[in-house]
């Protein structure tokens, strides 16, 4: 039987660092997590369409500091801030905190997992065929300097009469178990009329200094 593990968490600590980051007693760690998961669906329900690769969370005692990773960061700013200003106040909800967002630009979003992976579940949804799709991210990871790519997706790929299956496409290397390996993961469900189908991306961006 063989034994998965994601790529992110295995390499926690070594070459990735913490998507959050704070510390807090048994008595509240659980209500500090259920709100960072209810700021993290909020964000990434609001801004799909910004093309959000991450949220990176740091609490002091009365304040939180939210990095936003996006490859579109005038869809998120908005009109002289006015953007941030509304996200601060609807994020206001979900915790009685100071809030301040920070955004970031993505240069390359054909290198970022998350972003590869919702680019092909947006074309999959125009009814776009999946070879099609994925080959086309691959070449364009590959022309920007990725050392490898791998793409499985599962599910009823060509239509609702047909039955369910995986499919594998690569190119390059992707070393897995390497722990020096900058490999970025991500994986989406891509909801469709006849059912789910999942999409798991790779991009191997070659070895860090431990």
């Amino acid at each position: 039987m063989g034994q998965k593990i994601n790529p992110f968490g295995y390499r926690l600590g070594i070459s990735k660092d913490w998507r959050s980051k704070w510390f807090a007693g048994k008595k509240d760690y659980a209500d500090l997590v259920l709100e960072d998961q209810k700021i993290r669906d909020y964000l990434k329900e609001s801004l799909s369409t910004a093309g959000l690769k991450e949220i990176i969370i740091e609490r002091s005692v009365n304040e939180i500091n939210i990095t936003l990773k996006v490859s579109r960061p005038g869809l998120v700013i908005g009109r002289k801030g006015s953007g941030i200003q509304q996200l601060e106040k609807d994020l206001k909800e979900f915790t009685d905190s100071k809030i301040k967002l920070t955004v970031e630009e993505i240069k390359t979003p054909e290198l970022e997992a998350n972003l590869v992976a919702e680019y092909i579940c947006r074309q999959m949804k125009r009814r776009m065929h999946h070879r099609r799709v994925i080959q086309s991210a691959i070449r364009s990871a590959m022309d920007k300097g990725a050392k490898g790519i791998k793409i499985r997706v599962s599910g009823v790929l060509s239509g609702g009469n047909t039955i369910a299956r995986s499919e594998v496409y690569s190119e390059g290397s992707i070393p897995t178990q390497t722990l020096r390996a900058n490999v970025d993961y991500a994986q989406v469900d891509c909801k469709r009329i006849f059912g789910v189908i999942g999409i798991k991306v790779w991009i191997y961006k070659g070895e860090e200094e431990i």
